[in-house]
């Protein structure tokens, strides 16, 4: 159902499903495969979530856009599924199998006359931080959030609107498909059951101060390796150093950096070792000499996924160092990095120097600082307890820290579970 700003005030549908990640689409489309009417609603302009900014899953090594692809093609096809963007539920009434939501739709000054063409992305002067990228480069303030936006169109960002500059991208469309006088609305949706899917972000690395980012350039995070190891992202998939642009000969991943430390994040997110080990394989891929350094306190890779470790392990250059990482320093004139860490195997101290760290940073659920509504009982890192609360369903990562493909499964629980609430309305 392509409608992404509905002419009604008041629509309806079985379950709502709050947040178009990897767990609100399943959830969405497996609901909708049963006969049962869905209300996706997405606060970001496009749907995919944090999988969207991915460069491939583990273990397959394959990109995200093949399982996206196959997604939105269902949820474009189905007259179940109704998708609203730049939405955000703001109250939440009644009780289960009988609830009113309040939804607010931002406005995103571009029509359903838009074809994607670019043209007014051409002609406007001003730009912003593209947050897709995490800030590592810029768009323009007319933007495609991303390769495989769905909707697959432009939007503009608030903060500009009003700047007279965005005239000549009115001008330069041929189409009437942008408006600045585009309003906020709210609406109202009658659902019997909700599901909460807001996903996860990653921990806030600045605060472990030891380790270095924010401080020095060529330490970043893992998520952002994923933004520039794509060829849809800031260096079009060269990995380089980011403070000379320099090929890479030495790397070091630094595990649990901040996760099973009560002094940041407490719990371990179980997917950091397979991530980091994934992501040693797009260093190996572009440069085949280059020394991979893995520092951890123990490889947590379950089941099938221990084949995974023992194909990295069979690399002879790529060294496994059983130690946490104490602190990370910067070697003067060169901009290397020197890693102190115990051997935990030996007890020696060491210092390892290497070109570019990563830190592997945990997930931490969006619920946490956003919390569904209906008193849903939370544990004390922000995870909905036990998936239900009045009728609240949660799915994937506001559940616990899962990779993909348990956040599939998840979700498609989930899906049953809001099926069932409706059923005894």
């Amino acid at each position: 159902m392509a409608e992404f700003e509905p002419v009604e005030s008041q629509i309806s549908a079985d379950t709502l499903v709050v947040g178009g990640g990897i767990a609100g689409m399943t959830t969405a489309i497996e609901t909708a495969e049963v006969g049962k009417h869905v209300i996706l609603v997405e606060k970001l302009p496009s749907l995919g979530g944090r999988v969207a900014a991915m460069n491939q899953y583990f273990p397959k090594l394959c990109p995200p856009t093949c399982g996206m692809e196959i997604n939105l093609k269902r949820i474009r096809l189905s007259p179940f599924v109704r998708v609203l963007t730049l939405a955000e539920v703001e109250a939440v009434s009644g009780s289960e199998g009988d609830y009113e939501v309040t939804i607010k739709l931002t406005p995103r000054y571009v029509n359903e006359k838009c074809t994607a063409c670019g043209e007014c992305a051409k002609v406007c002067e001003i730009e912003r931080e593209n947050d897709f990228n995490y800030g590592l480069d810029k768009t323009t303030a007319i933007y495609l959030p991303h390769m495989m936006a769905y909707p697959p169109r432009y939007v503009i960002d608030p903060e500009y609107v009003n700047d007279d500059r965005m005239k000549k991208c009115v001008d330069a469309c041929e189409y009437g498909a942008i408006e600045l006088d585009m309003q906020p609305k709210t609406i109202t949706a009658k659902v019997s059951a909700i599901v909460w899917a807001t996903g996860w972000k990653p921990y806030d690395a600045t605060k472990i101060e030891n380790l270095g980012f924010g401080k020095y350039p060529n330490v970043i995070t893992n998520v952002i390796m994923e933004r520039i190891a794509s060829e849809n992202g800031p260096t079009e998939g060269k990995i380089v150093r980011p403070s000379d642009q320099s090929e890479i000969k030495s790397i070091g991943f630094v595990q649990c950096a901040g996760s099973r430390d009560k002094n940041y994040l407490a719990y371990c997110s179980g997917i950091c070792c397979l991530a980091s080990m994934k992501q040693a394989t797009y260093i190996r891929e572009r440069y085949p000499d280059a020394d991979i350094y893995i520092f951890y306190i123990d490889i947590r890779s379950p089941g099938r996924l221990e084949d995974f470790y023992v194909k990295m392990q069979e690399d002879e250059k790529m060294h496994f160092r059983r130690g946490k990482v104490a602190r990370i320093t910067e070697s003067p004139g060169t901009q290397n990095l020197v890693l102190e860490a115990e051997n935990t195997l030996t007890g020696e101290m060491t210092k390892t120097e290497v070109e570019i760290v990563v830190l592997a940073t945990g997930m931490v659920p969006n619920t946490l600082d956003d919390p569904p509504p209906l008193d849903t009982p939370l544990d004390e890192f922000g995870f909905i307890v036990d998936g239900t609360g009045r009728g609240v369903v949660g799915a994937g990562s506001t559940m616990r820290p899962f990779d993909v493909s348990a956040t599939i499964q998840d979700a498609t629980g989930a899906a049953l579970k809001a099926i069932n609430v409706g059923a005894r309305r």
